[in-house]
Formats: C-alpha cells, structure tokens, sequence
C-alpha cells in the first residue's frame, strides 16, 4: 500500500508541477519546480525512494528516448550529423578529459579515476531535459534538432567513458585500445539491435495485419513494448541498450513513411504517447528532488574530503565545475559550428558569438547524469569504501540543478532575435506535396468510381458524387497553382476560415452538450456527435 501511495503521490505532484509553473509571477521552467515538489515530499513526507540505476533506466529511458527518435525527423538529423557527431562523441571526449583533471586538481583527495569518472556521468547532456526546457523558450528548428541529435547519442559515449573510469579505479590500469573496441561494440551493436529488432517487429505486424485486420490497441500496445524489448536485448549482448531505444525509434521513424496504419491508430498511439512523454518526464523530475534530502544529509561527511569544513565550499565547486562546463563546451561548439555549419565557401561568417553561447547554455544535465553517478561502486575489491562516492553524487546532483537553473535564465536572453545559418524554404516543397497528393486522390477517386459503378443501374448517381469530389480536388489544385501574390491572399483567407470553422465547431459542441442537460439527446448519440467534432477541430488546429 505504501508504494502504491507513493505511485499516487508522485503522479499528484507531475500534475501540480503544471499548475504551480503557471501561477508562478515569474517564468519557471518545470521541471525546476518538480524537483522542488518532489523535495518537498521527501523533507515532508518522509518518503525514501531507492532509486535503483537498472531499474530506473529500463522504466524511463527507452520509452522516452525511443519516442524523441521517432519523432526527431531524419532528414534534418542527417543534415546536421556530422555537427551532432562532434558534439556526442569529440565534445564528451574533450569534457571527460578536461573536467577529470579539473576535478582531481581542486579536490586532490579524490583519485584521478573516480575524478574521470564523475566527469563522465556530467559530460552527457541530457534528452529530457533539453525538451524540458524547449517547452518554455522558442529555439530554432535546426538548433533544437542538432541539440536533440547530441543529447540521444552522447548519453553511450559518457557512460562507455564511466565504466572504463570505474574499471580503472577498480584494478588501477587502463587500456585505450580495449577502450576504443569495446565503445565500438557498444555503440554499433546498440544501433544493430535497436533498429534490427523494430525492422523485424514491423515485417511481422504487417504479415498479420494483413491477414487478420489491424486491431487499434494491439498496435498501440507492440508501438510501447518495442523500446523496452530494444533495450533489455542490447543489455543482454553487453550493447547500449540507451542507443538500442535511440536507433529503434529511428527505425519506426522510417517504417511509419509506409504508411500501413489506420488513422484511427494514428491517432489514438500519439494521445498514449503523448501522455507517457509527459508523465514520465515529470516523474523524473520529481524522483531527481526526492533524492535531494538524502544526498544533502551526507554533505558533511562529503565536505571533509574535499580538505575543508565549511559546507559552502561545495557550492564553490559546483559553480567552478559548471563553469568549466560552460566554457570546454563554448570552444568546442565554436570550433564544430565554424567547420560545419559555417564551413561552405560562399559562407564568410563566423559563428555568432549568441548562437555559441546558446548552445553552451542548452547543454543541461538531467536524469542521465543523476541515475549514471548512482551507478558508482559502493566498494573497491578489497571491499574498502569507494573513494568519494558520497561526494561524486552530491557534486553531480549540484550540476544537473545550476545547469537547469543557468539555462533557464540564460537561454530566453541568448535567443532573443537569434538565427541560426539561413537554410531553405520548404513552402515550395509543400505546395508541390500538396498537389501532388490532390492529384492521387483524383485519379484514384475515378478509378474506383468506375469500379464500384460497373454493371449497377444506377451508376450515374456514382459518377455524380465523384464528379463533386474531384471538383473540390481540381479547386484545391488551381488555388495552389496562383501566382505569389494570390497565394498571399489566399493564405490569409484561409486563417479566416480556420477561425470561422473553429468558432462554428465550439457552438456545435456547445449546442449537443445542452441539448445533452435538457434530456433532448442521449449521452451515446452525444459522445459520437462530439468525436466527430472533435477529429475535425484537430485536423484544424493540427
């Protein structure tokens, strides 16, 4: 009964989070104000979460990140992927050894391992998180999908880097080229199960779909047991099973341009989705704060290996190790933007010095860095304590805070009339999709009225109706084919319209719902009535 309390209560405060950021006279982003929440719990309450690191990644991250690569679009990713290879494994590589050696001079009782290996837990930046903070302020498209690409890739090479740190500190040696090959077996396997496996799951749903009909919840139901199916057989192998989910998401991605679902499972997969993506990112959120009191309650144990007394020490070394954060990111994001995204010949400009800092400041930790610095020994193999374990999480949990509170105050002023390098229009694309696809409907639209209508006595009543539809296609074709400045006017007429036919649909919906309290139509006529209303308010607002 207590864990089911707990279940509840921590529901309760995802959904107060809401609430309480709205209220707030001043802009907070979420995920701050659940892990305020869920310290309250833990200060309040009393309640003691044993945040298992296993446990916590097979329950959060592949659906999370397998649902942040099925919606990242390719196409944009592979743009910019020679960007976001750089900053997910050339910038964690440059973070881990930087910010080891930093570590290890300012709290020199920390051995240079351990020191390597909390600089690994940080240097990863954390998917959840950027789209946490995404939600409140506007980043540029391309930006947002660079920063989604870094974040879903760079969590293997941060936690590759933490197991050979652990390992060294473990047996006191370390090999680069052991190293070099196993990240390569981690890496590349992860990617081969993950997409391997959603290849696989896809051929056989279609095999039985199109032998037994598509059922809505079935489908809905393998859409949620695929990433933790990636995942758990990437672990098995010794893969990453966090880029088994990555890579799985992808490969749904490419399998959903078949197109074989029915609408209606469309439909009702993205409301499941959606509402996992947002209760799982505040659970998390909330976890992160109710963990705060117990790490907090050791800081003074943690402060004496740090050779000082006073507790604001470790707040010093909080600041300096973001900082230092900061600071290894802006060079190398200077440094990657210059050679790509800045490196065609026609293009002189350098890197706006805002971008660069925008990406620095985006660079936030979260969960990832939090579950990874749990994930520390408890003891050395001659079964004495590992060496500032204790102060690693405090030091950690302290990052993943300031780098959220830092982004929420730096980034709304570096994005202020910030863009990113001009890339081109896709309104021409659209439009030619657009016809494109009114000329498919008219051509299939006849076919099948010629086939519906063969041998019937009444087969000009088909002709009439499709001769209706087709007209409306051919209207839809024309209206598109308008010169630039009828197509201006033609989109502003068209936002007329959308406000006029939502307007329209709310007094529909209003008019059923009261003839509902006059008893003057049943509640199943009415909820049919509605759905209908509302699948055209959608199609609208979509």
């Amino acid at each position: 009964m207590e864990t089911i309390a707990l279940v509840l209560t921590l529901l309760f405060a995802v959904v107060l989070s809401g609430i309480l950021a709205r209220l707030l006279p001043f802009s907070v982003p979420r995920p701050l104000v659940q892990i305020a929440l869920g310290a309250a719990i833990g200060l309040i309450a009393d309640w003691r979460v044993t945040l298992d690191p296993d446990i916590f990644f097979l329950l959060f991250l592949p659906p999370l990140l397998f649902l942040d690569g099925w919606r990242i679009p390719p196409d944009d990713m592979f743009k910019d992927g020679v960007t976001i290879l750089e900053l997910a494994l050339g910038l964690v590589v440059f973070t881990v050894v930087g910010m080891g050696f930093l570590i290890h001079w300012m709290i020199p009782a920390m051995p240079l391992a351990v020191a390597f290996a909390l600089a690994a837990v940080i240097s990863p930046t954390d998917p959840i998180a950027v789209s946490a903070i995404a939600q409140r302020t506007p980043i540029p498209k391309r930006m947002m999908h660079i920063l989604e690409g870094e974040s879903l890739l760079n969590d293997a090479s941060g936690l590759v880097c933490l197991r050979f740190a652990v390992a060294a500190a473990l047996t006191g040696s370390f090999s680069l080229g052991a190293a070099g090959l196993n990240f390569l077996w981690v890496a590349i396997g992860g990617i081969v199960v993950g997409a391997g496996l959603t290849w696989l799951v896809g051929r056989l749903k279609e095999l039985v779909v199109r032998r037994l009909g598509e059922e809505s919840s079935s489908q809905i139901l393998i859409s949620l047991l695929i990433p933790f199916g990636a995942y758990l057989v990437a672990e098995h192998l010794h893969c990453s099973g966090i880029l088994a989910a990555v890579a799985a998401g992808v490969m749904m991605g490419f399998i959903e341009t078949r197109g074989k679902a029915l609408a209606m499972t469309r439909i009702r997969r993205t409301t499941v989705w959606d509402l996992i993506q947002f209760t799982a990112n505040g659970i998390i959120f909330v976890l992160l704060g109710e963990q705060l009191p117990t790490i907090l309650a050791g800081a003074a144990d943690s402060v004496r290996l740090t050779g000082h007394h006073d507790a604001w020490w470790l707040a010093v070394y909080i600041v300096a190790i973001n900082f230092a954060l900061a600071a290894l990111r802006f060079v190398w994001v200077w440094f990657s933007l210059r050679l790509t995204s800045f490196r065609r010949a026609e293009d002189t400009a350098q890197p706006n010095w805002r971008l660069v800092g925008a990406m620095s400041f985006a660079g936030v930790r979260g969960a990832i860095t939090l579950a990874g610095v749990l994930t520390l020994p408890l003891a050395m193999a001659d079964g004495t304590a590992f060496p500032g374990r204790d102060l690693a999480i405090l030091l950690a949990m302290g990052v993943i805070i300031v780098s959220l509170i830092a982004a929420s105050i730096g980034l709304p002023l570096m994005m202020r009339g910030l863009k990113m390098p001009a890339e081109p229009s896709r309104d021409a694309e659209i439009e030619d999709a657009r016809t494109a696809a009114a000329e498919a409907a008219i051509a299939e639209i006849e076919r099948t009225q010629h086939k519906l209508a063969e041998g019937r006595k009444d087969a000009d009543v088909y002709v009439n109706v499709a001769s209706r539809l087709m007209d409306l296609y051919r209207e839809r074709i024309d209206s598109r084919s308008s010169l630039p400045e009828a197509m201006a006017f033609l989109r502003r007429d068209e936002r007329i319209e959308r406000e006029l036919r939502l307007a329209a649909l709310k007094a529909e919906r209003g008019e059923i719902f009261r003839r509902v309290r006059q008893s003057r139509l049943g509640s199943e006529a009415a909820r049919k009535l509605v759905r209908e209303l509302d699948f055209q308010e959608a199609r609208l607002a979509g």
